[in-house]
């Protein structure tokens, strides 16, 4: 696999609090120039850098981050506000402690809920992994397959570890036919970047690919 296949498959991220709109204006540059898949930003820019953009790469942001403990409507709405905005893709973080306490039945409703705000806009679901058992990923992917969001997705890069290969593994073995995986949080070279996809992944969530192929260049 060459780099650019590669890119094709990454989110290009700055999720940093004090991301500056210069900042921002950069990683849309990157994507469009690198033919990256998305570029993933916080709510608060999304329609600046959709603007700017004007669909030359898409624009994806994250709600309920990074901690996944507002409300099912706050989030319904955040994701609302960012698809008016220009948003394409939404990555939403689940309720963790609602997983701790089994509440499935709530955690499978809010899912559902924000994709039926989304309608045909993708949405990928953050469960973060360096929190969960290994039952619970495996009930994480049945929920996420049945409430009908698009992607199940490794990690925030905010929590205490990121992807691991065990974790895709994992995923592609227990998802529902439709669901594709994100593996995010510590991806820092391009033989890990291959390799998470090798292993099923389809989106790599990082900044590092990207900085990698200009320092080839």
């Amino acid at each position: 696999m060459d780099i650019r296949e590669l890119l094709g498959h990454v989110d290009h991220t700055l999720l940093a609090q004090t991301a500056t709109w210069d900042e921002i204006r950069a990683i849309v540059d990157d994507g469009v120039k690198y033919g990256t898949a998305s570029v993933c930003i916080p709510p608060c820019h999304v329609q600046q850098a959709a603007q700017y953009a004007a669909g030359r790469v898409k624009i994806c942001t994250v709600i309920g981050f990074p901690n996944g403990y507002n409300t099912t409507a706050i989030k319904c709405l955040e994701a609302s506000e960012a698809l008016q905005n220009g948003a394409d893709e939404i990555d939403m973080v689940i309720n963790l402690g609602w997983v701790k306490e089994g509440l499935w039945e709530d955690v499978l409703r809010e899912i559902a809920s924000i994709k039926q705000v989304c309608g045909q806009s993708v949405l990928k679901v953050i469960v973060e992994t360096c929190l969960l058992t290994r039952e619970e990923k495996i009930r994480m992917c049945e929920i996420v397959t049945e409430a009908g969001a698009d992607y199940i997705k490794t990690s925030t890069g905010f929590s205490t570890g990121g992807a691991t290969f065990e974790d895709i593994e994992l995923f592609v073995a227990n998802v529902g036919p439709g669901v594709k995986v994100k593996a995010s949080g510590g991806i820092s070279s391009l033989e890990d970047g291959i390799r998470f996809l090798e292993l099923g992944a389809d989106r790599l969530g990082t900044s590092k690919i990207v900085k990698i192929a200009k320092v080839q260049e």
